[in-house]
């Protein structure tokens, strides 16, 4: 069914509403936002650890070395097992299952990695470790903490951005809390066109089209991808910030017409 006609005062609530719903993803985009546009690939405090040795190669061959900053695991406690667990977190781009982690490590099998993950957590808590291990987009990755931010950052300075504009990051997070959704949806919401939005969002794999309505025309459907909740450090969709509404009509999130 083709969405109401609204009007232009209608419209600016409704896009008043969309920012609102935006805040309440704030801290998630604290640790991704940077002079007013997302770092798409780079949360300054939740840098895989893979990127950040990377990195450290660079900064050594140019013979630029950091001051104060120790970035151990701790004293060397661990099994065999649990060290073999952690050397492949550590070289790990992607989060990794714990049936992957189990093959990688040579364990007996995911329970045991799983077993063996809780182990790794507890002793990088309790030795001041700057690493933390996070389940994220159904996988676990090694990833550093957050007081270690301000001089991980300096790592990335040199580093072009690839930041998303105010449209296309409204036009995700209508994406986000009300998939599946039409474009004529996501345009009745914000007022405007936003083919181009979620052409960049497909381009750089935030959305994809998840098939077609029933609807005359049938038009495609958007939803998140894994590479949304791996930028946006969430285990699962459900971990979204929750809100009482979706930003149009009173509906509940998730909900269509």
């Amino acid at each position: 069914m083709k969405p109401p006609t609204k009007s232009p005062s209608l419209h600016a609530a409704m896009r008043r509403k969309s920012f609102a719903t935006l805040g309440r993803l704030s801290h998630l985009l604290a640790r991704a936002q940077h002079a007013g546009g997302l770092r798409v690939w780079t949360p300054p405090l939740a840098i895989p650890a893979a990127s950040l040795q990377k990195r450290r190669r660079r900064a050594s061959n140019r013979q630029t070395k950091p001051v104060g900053v120790t970035l151990s695991a701790g004293p060397d406690r661990r099994s065999d097992e649990v060290a073999r667990l952690e050397a492949a977190l550590y070289v790990a781009r992607e989060p990794l299952t714990t049936r992957r982690l189990a093959k990688l490590a040579r364990l007996t099998d995911g329970t045991r990695a799983r077993t063996l993950l809780k182990e790794l957590k507890r002793l990088h808590e309790s030795s001041g470790s700057a690493f933390r291990v996070e389940q994220i987009a159904g996988g676990f990755q090694l990833l550093t903490r957050a007081p270690f931010g301000p001089w991980v950052r300096r790592l990335f300075e040199s580093q072009p951005t690839n930041r998303l504009s105010t449209a296309a990051l409204e036009t995700l997070a209508i994406v986000a809390y009300r998939q599946p959704v039409t474009r004529a949806e996501i345009e009745s919401i914000r007022g405007v066109g936003c083919e181009e939005m979620l052409r960049q969002l497909l381009d750089r794999d935030f959305v994809s089209i998840g098939g077609r309505t029933e609807e005359i025309g049938r038009p495609n459907v958007y939803l998140t991808t894994k590479h949304f909740l791996k930028a946006f450090g969430l285990g699962r969709i459900e971990e979204l910030p929750p809100i009482a509404e979706s930003p149009c009509s009173g509906l509940p999130v998730g909900q269509s017409r």
